[in-house]
């Protein structure tokens, strides 16, 4: 799942983001309206989380402009503003949920994962391989009566080669699936996250065998066993 966050508050970008990937997603932060409007013309999104009070306009605008866009994606406005009057018209501009600062961020956690539940445009399954069942919104992973105790890291690599059983998956497609804005990961990050994640799969009986093809990438195959 990737999230774009609009919010100029470094401290509450830090949190979010902090608190986005303990749950196994990645986010993009920008600051500005002018900078959303840009990302949102080249990027796909799971979900926006939009502040209201921005350096350069006001974040309903911003809901306002993506629906104009033809966006679907979920948008949960996230603002310091209480009354009433504001609420309906965020809601009204096109938002989907309405979330009011301070806020514990599991309460965060807990409306994004509704939103995403319930939209038409994203994809959280329940992926399966071998006896591996991975429940991609609740963030469990299992393998019969056991319980698979991931990093957010492992977790978005495994759901990537889940969605490819049986099929080589390039290097460059996780390390592009799991950069975000300035950040953009190793080729060591991801070979320690694929070694991590197959030490783990090791320690139980799953049917599938995680392996490494020289040069281009990596292949998640059911085996027999």
């Amino acid at each position: 799942m990737r999230l774009l966050l609009v919010e100029d508050t470094a401290r509450l970008i830090e949190l979010m983001t902090e608190a986005v990937h303990d749950a196994g997603w990645q986010i993009d932060a920008v600051t500005t309206v002018q900078d959303a409007e840009e990302v949102l013309a080249t990027t796909p999104y799971d979900l926006l989380l939009f502040d209201l009070g921005l350096p350069d306009g006001d974040g309903l605008d911003l809901v306002g402009h993506a629906r104009k866009m033809g966006i679907q994606t979920p948008i949960l406005v996230i603002t310091a503003r209480n009354n009433i009057e504001d609420r309906i018209r965020g809601l009204d501009a096109g938002a989907d949920d309405y979330l009011v600062k301070p806020f514990n961020t599991r309460e965060l956690l807990a409306r994004c994962r509704a939103l995403l539940r319930r939209s038409p445009h994203t994809d959280m399954p329940v992926l399966s391989a071998g006896s591996l069942i991975f429940d991609v919104a609740k963030g469990t992973v299992s393998c019969g009566f056991d319980l698979l105790v991931l990093s957010p890291r492992e977790q978005a690599v495994l759901g990537i080669l889940m969605r490819e059983v049986g099929a080589v998956v390039p290097k460059r497609t996780i390390e592009h699936a799991l950069s975000e804005f300035g950040e953009e990961l190793s080729s060591n990050a991801i070979e320690l996250a694929i070694s991590r994640l197959r030490k783990k799969l090791e320690t139980v009986r799953t049917g599938i065998m995680l392996e490494t093809v020289r040069g281009i990438g990596y292949l998640l195959h059911e085996i027999s066993e």
